[in-house]
């Protein structure tokens, strides 16, 4: 008879250990994401989400306005052939938020073996408790949230490829995941790559300049969509106003200066995407409360400097924190301006700030070593556990149901489905009026939110890109865009019109905003649809072409074929692996 082979048993701390951070995780996302799930979308600052999405030269990157929202804009047009907009939105955020504290735990449990479930509940707190969160969330930066929340996830990959130096099983296939799902923007992609080269290129003696080749290969594919959809369009080539550098620099809260509105993960540039608290000197006391749990695991982790990794984590974290805040100063602001100019691709690092995700994987494994540590000492695990989770909560206590309900979806007029159906097989771009990419509607709230245009209709919306900041404007890309936008605030003819492509206007009626003489060219126009809220107007006679060429457009439709290989075939193949 062979020998009768019995499944080792697993003890309820090895369970508890492995569910209790994606069960807690998913609770803390829940609780910050709550309101969100009621009906209609987001619509809030740079956050847009609308019912249906299309594959329109804008959304792939093709036009010559900067590839910032690529491949994210082309992925939503793709879920919502199949599902609600609004709803993919919503489930991609939380899926963020619930695998930033999960992924957190995941990779403390991987530097750490003998982390305890309270420490590993504490990581995963930090990740998604934090001011960081609260501001992207107040400026509409979903898909940045995902590159953050795939931070910790890639640092277990990239030590699993270090460790074991093949790319067979779930080493290859999860680190091109990782980094698929934060190149659904550009910041995110960056972000993942530093965070992968880091750990690959650290010594291990296994194949290391191999690893180190293919895993830059693989961020490069990941990346493919906004840099080809770059090379092709020369969208974002030229340099960027230097305006923006001033303008988009980490800012000092209230009672604290600028490195340690940083250190505190704070300190986001729009003064107005801020949580309450934040804005008070009760900002003091929550980077105080945060720092304090961080700082309680500094020793242990110091112990433990041995460990390349961990010493790396701290380093990039140091980075993260004391470079824009070096950026914010005189001779800093000099410097981003001279790039801004002269670099071509420098436009993406003006808002510093948001490199601040970088140093999470640090926090959260500092944290969790506090809690261990202490926890041994007095031989009570869960106490400076709960010590450590009320103060993270306590630090950001608006971050609650929506970060004090801010965070609600919004319900569109029925006249934009009216105007998307009447544009449905047409031709020639879309010119919006009042001039400016931002909104203020009846529906929208208070602050203001970007055009939903260009992502509610099916032609191309013509967008200048400028941004409208304290203190002045920042210039956009758009330079075609800027035309249109003169010759209708100019009065000009509906030849013009037609000469740059345009085939329609658009009257946002609702909204606040310049409309110079554009009076005279809409009196040249057929109007073809009108009410309250939304008046369109078909431009006549023959449109102009500004098509970038057959062959550039399948050369960016390939590289987003390419980044939705990675995505789902890694998932698929981790998958058939397990």
């Amino acid at each position: 008879m062979g020998t009768r082979y019995r499944v080792p048993r697993v003890s309820w701390t090895q369970r508890s250990r492995t569910a209790a951070p994606a069960v807690w995780s998913f609770v803390l996302a829940m609780i910050v994401l709550g309101p969100l799930w009621g009906n209609g979308y987001l619509l809030l600052r740079d956050a847009v989400s609308t019912p249906r999405s299309y594959f329109t030269d804008s959304a792939l990157g093709t036009t010559d306005a900067a590839a910032r929202a690529v491949p994210q804009d082309g992925a939503i047009a793709a879920l919502s052939i199949v599902f609600d907009g609004g709803l993919v939105v919503k489930t991609i955020l939380t899926l963020a938020l619930w695998f930033a504290g999960w992924g957190a735990a995941v990779m403390v449990r991987r530097l750490l073996p003998t982390a305890t479930t309270p420490a590993l509940l504490t990581a995963a707190t930090l990740a998604i408790w934090n001011p960081y969160v609260g501001e992207r969330l107040l400026q509409g930066h979903w898909s940045l949230l995902v590159g953050y929340a795939a931070l910790p996830w890639t640092v277990t990959a990239a030590m699993t490829l270090r460790e074991t130096g093949r790319w067979q099983g779930r080493a290859g296939p999860g680190l091109a995941v990782c980094l698929a799902a934060a190149g659904l923007t550009p910041t995110g992609a960056i972000l993942a790559a530093v965070t992968a080269l880091v750990v690959v290129a650290l010594p291990s003696g296994l194949r290391r300049p191999r690893r180190v080749l293919l895993t830059g290969l693989l961020a490069l594919a990941a990346s493919s969509p906004w840099l080809l959809a770059t090379a092709v369009s020369g969208g974002g080539t030229l340099g960027t106003d230097p305006a923006g550098v001033g303008a988009f620099a980490a800012r000092a809260e209230p009672g604290l200066g600028t490195l340690a509105s940083l250190a505190g993960l704070g300190g986001i540039w729009n003064a107005d995407a801020v949580p309450a608290t934040r804005t008070t000197h009760f900002a003091v006391l929550g980077t105080l409360l945060l720092l304090a749990v961080v700082a309680v695991g500094l020793r242990p982790l110091w112990r433990r400097r041995r460990n390349p990794i961990i010493t790396a984590l701290a380093v990039v974290a140091v980075l993260a924190v004391v470079m824009p805040a070096l950026g914010a100063t005189g001779i800093g602001l000099r410097v981003g301006e001279w790039a801004a100019q002269d670099i071509p691709g420098a436009g993406l690092l003006r808002d510093s700030q948001k490199f601040l995700a970088l140093a999470m994987p640090f926090y959260v494994l500092a944290a969790a070593a506090g809690v261990m540590w202490l926890g041994a000492r007095i031989r009570m695990p869960w106490v400076p556990a709960v010590a450590a989770i009320a103060a993270l909560l306590l630090a950001l206590p608006d971050l609650v149901w929506g970060v004090s309900g801010k965070l609600t979806p919004v319900d569109y007029p029925p006249s934009w489905n009216a105007v998307a159906e009447e544009l449905q097989g047409r031709d020639g771009d879309v010119a919006v009026l009042p001039a400016g990419i931002f909104r203020i509607f009846p529906y929208s709230g208070d602050a203001p939110v970007l055009d939903p245009a260009p992502r509610m209709l099916p032609l191309d919306v013509l967008q200048t890109g400028e941004l409208i900041v304290a203190g002045g404007s920042v210039r956009g890309e758009g330079s075609r865009a800027s035309a249109v936008e003169k010759t209708l605030l100019d009065g000009g003819s509906a030849a013009e019109l037609a000469q740059l492509g345009v085939g329609w206007v658009l009257i946002e009626r609702t909204t606040p905003g310049l409309l110079g003489e554009s009076a005279d060219t809409l009196d040249q126009l057929e109007r073809v649809y009108a009410d309250d809220e939304l008046a369109l107007y078909q431009v006549p006679g023959a449109i102009g072409t500004t098509d970038v060429g057959p062959v550039s457009y399948w050369i960016v439709v390939a590289a987003h074929l390419v980044w939705a290989l990675l995505l789902v075939g890694g998932l698929c193949w981790g998958l058939l692996r397990r």
